[in-house]
């Protein structure tokens, strides 16, 4: 079984349970079995679909219902099969979703770990830092680069906390488990968007 989650910069594939990952712009093996995906990248899309003609598209089989607006089809399925808790997902853009009794409450999104970092030397050349992931977020920092690596940390961290009542919160994406030592009653599940497309494909024999 061959599955693909296409995201802003790479296609994300799980091939015969093994990992593979290519930039977008990379020319795309033509692979002998079908590829069932999602799409956030429409030029991805394309990409590859012109390298395998055998191409099923997952979200026409997602059952997914939020008054939200505009969600991204690879935070849907991030939501799926969870009915209580908060779905992180931390890639090139950190995105957050509360889940409560089953229906989709809305959520929120926040910039990647490196939007983040970028944005000072971008500022000023004298803000260049090495990130600390180990600084103490109870204190108030005394040099530069603790004082950027903290306010990073605590621009991510405090929304989601803000938010969360007592549930259990689930992390995904490539910073997920990295960001899930900062929360008690969490969990990492490296392949969560793997895991939920699975569900979908035994869900519907019919493309299986």
């Amino acid at each position: 079984m061959i599955l693909c989650d296409i995201g802003n910069t790479t296609f994300h594939f799980l091939i015969n349970g093994k990992e593979k990952k290519y930039f977008l712009n990379e020319k795309l093996p033509s692979f002998n079995q079908r590829v069932y995906y999602i799409s956030v990248n429409d030029s991805g899309t394309k990409n590859l679909k012109s390298s395998n003609d055998d191409v099923i598209d997952l979200e026409n089989y997602l059952e997914f219902k939020t008054k939200y607006k505009g969600m991204g089809v690879d935070r849907k399925i991030a939501c799926i099969a969870n009915k209580e808790s908060i779905i992180v997902d931390a890639g090139s853009a950190i995105t957050v979703d509360i889940m409560k009794k089953g229906k989709h409450k809305g959520g929120f999104i926040l910039p990647g770990f490196k939007a983040i970092k970028d944005l000072y030397p971008n500022t000023s050349h004298k803000l260049q830092f090495d990130f600390n992931p180990k600084v103490n977020l109870d204190k108030i920092p005394l040099c530069t680069q603790d004082a950027i690596s903290y306010a990073i940390l605590k621009s991510i961290i405090q929304p989601i906390k803000n938010i969360r009542n007592k549930q259990q919160i689930i992390f995904t994406g490539g910073d997920g488990e990295f960001l899930s030592k900062y929360f008690k009653n969490s969990i990492y599940k490296k392949d969560l968007i793997f895991e939920n497309m699975k569900r979908i494909i035994d869900a519907n024999n019919c493309i299986a």
